[in-house]
């Protein structure tokens, strides 16, 4: 009999406590009887979630690094963290294949470099993959762990999307565009067009030029390519959008009594909910840490293990 997968979940960090995560991790238990759990936080408090016997193990921490900590520093001044001793962890135990965390971004990628940084000492960055108007799916890179970079680091990230979605999607040849205020090649700051002339020289990648933010879930490209700020940034108004028009169409359809409207929500959330497809995904690491919203319910959590093990099985995210 095959050895059930291993994955670590920091409890602690979320906007919703450590026991909505438990309650996360409960149900992918339930789902997914190939998986075990190791949890890190306060023991207490997972000894009386009634977790299945022997599908568990548990690493006590009571401390945690939030929203308002400097990542960096806290490494050293906040050892004992549940994210730290998650990610230690991982790095030392060959049975784990992935890490979940819910809380602080920054310390996720000083712990992903500190414990989990691969054999090519590649700078991770934070990949989001969105759905798109043809049916396919676009990966945005980064979405927020590197605020400020230089055009060598987001050429890095268009290595790193592009060889993700030639290994989890099967594209042969995944198409990278560039984020920029324009389509032509001499539009951009300073930034873009340096990385648009370092990218185009760059005969290793399928670079299809720049890409307008209103394109992003166009399906023109595979990968797009950003500094964390602009990347976040259309991330949030690209959920923002989906949530406004769902929520206009259920308004339509109460006030019209209109079951074809609804039927068109029902479909309308199944493709744009984003909080329900999981997690950003941390590339440039040795093993997949996936990183959930600090507001992400026990469903989000369960999506997010069952995204894990899809990517250790070569599948895309939403096999079933």
């Amino acid at each position: 009999m095959k050895k059930p997968y291993k994955v670590v979940i920091d409890l602690l960090g979320s906007d919703k406590g450590p026991e909505e995560i438990l309650e996360g991790a409960r149900l992918a238990l339930e789902a997914f009887p190939n998986v075990n759990v190791i949890l890190v936080g306060p023991e207490e408090v997972i000894k009386n979630a009634n977790l299945p016997e022997g599908r568990y193990e548990i690493i006590h921490s009571d401390n945690t690094i939030t929203n308002l900590d400097n990542a960096a520093e806290s490494f050293y001044k906040k050892k004992d963290a549940s994210i730290f001793k998650a990610f230690e962890e991982a790095g030392k135990n060959d049975d784990v294949i992935g890490v979940i965390n819910a809380g602080n971004t920054g310390a996720v990628l000083v712990s992903s470099v500190r414990y989990l940084l691969d054999e090519n000492r590649t700078r991770p960055c934070l990949a989001a993959v969105l759905p798109t108007i043809k049916g396919g799916f676009t990966c945005i890179v980064d979405t927020g762990a590197s605020i400020d970079c230089g055009s060598a680091q987001l050429v890095e990230f268009a290595h790193l999307g592009s060889a993700f979605m030639k290994k989890l999607y099967k594209i042969e040849s995944p198409r990278v565009a560039l984020l920029s205020n324009g389509a032509e090649p001499t539009k951009g700051n300073k930034l873009v067009k340096e990385t648009h002339h370092l990218l185009a020289e760059d005969t290793t990648i399928n670079f299809v030029g720049n890409i307008e933010a209103n394109k992003a879930l166009s399906g023109d490209c595979d990968v797009i390519v950003t500094e964390g700020f602009a990347g976040n940034q259309v991330l949030k108004a690209s959920e923002g959008m989906a949530t406004n028009l769902i929520t206009d169409i259920v308004k339509f359809a109460k006030m019209n009594n209109n079951p074809a409207a609804m039927e068109i929500v029902g479909y309308l959330m199944k493709k744009y909910d984003f909080a329900s497809l999981g997690a950003g995904i941390v590339l440039g690491s040795k093993k997949t840490v996936l990183k959930c919203r600090g507001s992400s319910d026990r469903t989000s959590i369960k999506n997010s293990i069952h995204m894990l093990l899809n990517m250790m099985e070569n599948k895309t995210f939403y096999e079933e």
